[in-house]
């Protein structure tokens, strides 16, 4: 491989708010736009899942739970790549060895954890059943995660090469890439929950295997795109793949462990509402998770400008220059703040609709989730901008490498806050379930408030200068 000259200049960063702004956008828009159609996997399961019964919908919203904390505890290195990546190009734009370092090690770290995920996942039935759900939806949830799990190691690994293609600017093929790999997750629902082409209607056990192949399929996508790319091939992150890099595999894992618990405080919180829906009632739990799916949906594209501004971050942080930091800063929350309003306005104002995109009323059953959905919807449109503004300061303190202080602040906010909040008014008011959705609403204020702050004395105080560089 022939390597870039070493004496490469620093990344220039745009002067103005509006260079800034199309600068963002060029590269969020793909990213936000990626993660939406990422996403649709899980939107298209949920759409397909539920019609089949709701005990079906509230199985997949509990296996959900087991898959996301598998997931979560491997997506610190995933999410590590992107702020090394990205701050080493700030610093050198001709830089190739350390990144390719930085991508095949963060591969690496998924396949030694990946051994250990499959055991965990072996518990989720027994744990299911220890915290009082339904025995049949436990069931249910069990054989559908045990069919996710085989795509994990794709699933990561795929996060983990958008992630090293967003710090290069790569991002509008991924997006392609990403619309061919929901595609083939709705075929392949289509085989196997509802048994078409000759295989039999496996149900909830056939969405998981829909999606574990989705992922599969679209990792050798991506290693193919990477493979034939001139920039991207240029940095050869699958040459020597099979050489140890301890050095970088610990690097990874200190900036990881705390981005993989922040991911926890945060994705656990609102996974852990489902046990909490669960003791109040089935329905209850199928209304949730459908509440939950069209939140997550309309999260995915302020998370993906959010990612971007992370990126942004990194390469302003790497070349040292103060006054871009800034300016990224701002626009990246107006970006996000303006992107979920897009979303989370309509959804305020149309709850009958959405609910019934999801659900028809055909059985008494279908009615009551559909009258509770309706109740939750308006709720999870307020805490969106909140979500909004929190996932917006989140990954520009990651993007500079600031992440012991937003997973200590995360943890207060969701778990000292947002979750006694929830199982309070869930469990012992008359609020009932509508009382999860405050909960969740108050964690997400408080740690809009303080990943805020915490950013801002960064940028302010010279002891967060000093930290940045």
């Amino acid at each position: 491989m022939t390597q870039v000259a070493a004496n490469s200049q620093a990344y220039e960063m745009p002067a103005t708010w509006g260079g800034e702004l199309k600068a963002l956008l060029w590269l969020g828009v793909p990213m936000g736009l990626a993660q939406v159609v990422s996403f649709f996997v899980y939107f298209i399961d949920i759409l397909m899942i539920a019609r089949l019964t709701p005990a079906d919908v509230a199985a997949a919203s509990l296996g959900s739970v087991y898959y996301f904390a598998l997931w979560m505890l491997g997506a610190g290195p995933v999410m590590a790549v992107s702020p090394m990546v990205s701050q080493a190009l700030g610093g050198n734009t001709g830089e190739r060895a350390d990144v390719r370092r930085t991508v095949r090690m963060s591969l690496w770290a998924i396949a030694i954890l990946t051994p250990f995920i499959a055991l965990i996942c072996f518990a989720s039935k027994p744990i299911s059943l220890a915290f009082n759900q339904d025995p049949v939806v436990a069931a249910k949830a069990y054989s559908y995660t045990l069919m996710l799990i085989p795509g994990w190691f794709f699933a990561l690994s795929v996060m983990a090469l958008r992630n090293f293609l967003a710090a290069i600017a790569r991002t509008w093929v991924p997006l392609v890439l990403a619309v061919i790999g929901t595609s083939l997750n709705a075929g392949l629902n289509w085989v196997f929950i509802f048994g078409n082409l000759g295989f039999p209607a496996m149900g909830l056990t056939g969405a998981g295997i829909a999606s574990s192949l989705t992922y599969f399929l679209t990792f050798l996508i991506f290693v193919a795109y990477i493979r034939f790319d001139r920039l991207a091939n240029s940095f050869q992150v699958f040459s020597n793949f099979f050489k140890s890099d301890t050095p970088r595999l610990k690097e990874l894992a200190r900036l990881g462990w705390p981005i993989s618990v922040t991911t926890m405080f945060e994705g656990m919180l609102f996974n852990s509402a489902v046990f909490i829906v669960g003791v109040i009632g089935v329905a209850e739990q199928a209304a949730y998770q459908i509440g939950l799916n069209v939140a997550s949906l309309a999260f995915m594209l302020p998370f993906g400008l959010s990612m971007a501004g992370a990126t942004r971050m990194g390469l302003a942080a790497g070349a040292d220059d103060r006054s871009a930091m800034v300016r990224v800063t701002f626009t990246t929350q107006f970006v996000c703040i303006f992107a979920i309003g897009m979303a989370a306005i309509p959804i305020a104002l149309f709850p009958e609709y959405v609910a019934t995109r999801y659900m028809k009323s055909t059985s008494p059953e279908n009615i009551q989730v559909i009258a509770l959905v309706i109740t939750f919807l308006p709720i999870a449109a307020g805490f969106m901008f909140f979500d909004a503004v929190q996932v917006a300061a989140n990954q520009l303190l990651r993007g500079l490498k600031d992440v012991t202080w937003a997973m200590a602040l995360t943890g207060v906010s969701y778990w000292l806050v947002g979750f006694p909040v929830a199982y309070y008014l869930g469990l012992h008011s008359s609020v009932g379930a509508k009382g999860v959705w405050y909960g969740l609403m108050a964690g997400l204020l408080c740690g809009a408030i303080l990943l805020g702050a915490r950013l801002t004395y960064l940028l302010r105080g010279k002891a967060g200068l000093a930290q940045m560089h």
